[in-house]
C-alpha cells in the first residue's frame, strides 16, 4: 500500500520557513484547479497570471516551488523561466512545467535546459500533483534548515576566534611567561624581584582568560550537541 501524501509541514516547522507555491499560469479556470488540489499542504498559493507578473513577484517574496505553464501568451513558460533562472534571490528555486500531454524530445530538452526540475502533463494526475509539490516543499525546509545550522556555526566560530584573540592579547600581557596564581606571582618566585613582570598583571585578568576558556569549553560542548550556546 502506499504511504499517504504529506498534508502540512511539520507542527515544529518555523512560519517564516513555510514558503509558498507560486502558480503561473494565463487561466483563471488552470489556477484554481492547481489551488483546489494544492489547498491541503497548508503552504501560501501565490497567484500569477504571467511571466512578468512571476518574476515581479519572486523578485519580492520567496517560494519553495514554481508551477509553470509552458504556453502562455507574450512571454511563455521557457522565457519566463530563463527570467528566473537569472534572478540571484530565485535562480535555485526548482520549476515544473506544466504542458500538454505527451511533449516531444525538443520541448522537453528546452525545458530541461532552461532550468525545469519535472514536467507534469495537462490534464495532471492530482495525487501525483501534491506528492511531488509535497517533495519540494519538504526539499526546501531541509535546505532552510541547513542554512540555519551553517549561519549558527558561522557565530560560533566567529566567537571563538574573538575570545582565541582575547586570550593570546592576556598572554601577550604576561610577556609569554608562566601564568602566575591569583596573588600576581610566578610559580616558585616568593614576590621579590621582577615577577611582575612574566605574569598576569593581577587577579581580574586572570579571571578574565578563566572566563574566556570556559566559553571557548561551552562553546565546543554546544557544537558537539548540534545546539547552540546559552548566552
Amino acid at each position: 500500500m502506499s504511504n499517504p501524501i504529506p498534508t502540512e509541514p511539520p507542527a515544529d516547522t518555523p512560519v517564516t520557513d513555510r514558503a509558498g507555491i507560486l502558480l503561473v499560469d494565463d487561466m483563471e479556470e488552470n489556477l484554481l484547479a492547481l489551488e483546489a488540489v494544492l489547498a491541503s499542504l497548508n503552504v501560501p498559493l501565490v497567484r500569477a497570471r504571467s511571466g512578468e507578473e512571476a518574476i515581479r513577484a519572486l523578485r519580492r517574496e520567496r517560494f519553495a516551488l514554481v508551477l509553470l505553464d509552458v504556453r502562455m501568451p507574450g512571454m511563455d513558460g521557457f522565457d519566463t523561466a530563463a527570467g528566473i533562472k537569472r534572478l540571484d534571490q530565485a535562480k535555485d528555486v526548482p520549476i515544473i512545467f506544466l504542458t500538454g500531454s505527451d511533449p516531444d524530445s525538443g520541448f522537453t530538452f528546452r525545458g530541461y535546459s532552461t532550468g525545469a526540475a519535472d514536467f507534469i502533463p495537462k490534464p495532471f494526475d492530482p495525487w501525483v500533483l501534491r506528492a511531488k509539490a509535497s517533495v519540494f516543499l519538504e526539499l526546501h525546509r531541509k535546505n532552510r534548515q541547513l542554512e540555519a545550522l551553517l549561519a549558527r556555526d558561522h557565530v560560533q566560530l566567529a566567537e571563538m576566534a574573538r575570545r582565541l584573540s582575547a586570550i593570546g592579547s592576556l598572554l601577550g600581557e604576561a610577556d609569554g611567561g608562566d601564568i602566575g596564581t591569583e596573588e600576581g606571582h610566578v610559580d616558585g618566585d616568593d614576590g621579590g624581584g621582577d615577577g611582575d613582570a612574566n605574569t598576569l598583571r593581577g587577579p581580574g585578568e586572570l579571571a578574565a582568560l578563566r572566563g574566556h576558556v570556559a566559553g571557548l569549553d561551552n562553546i565546543l560542548r554546544e557544537l558537539r550537541r548540534g545546539r547552540s550556546p546559552q548566552p
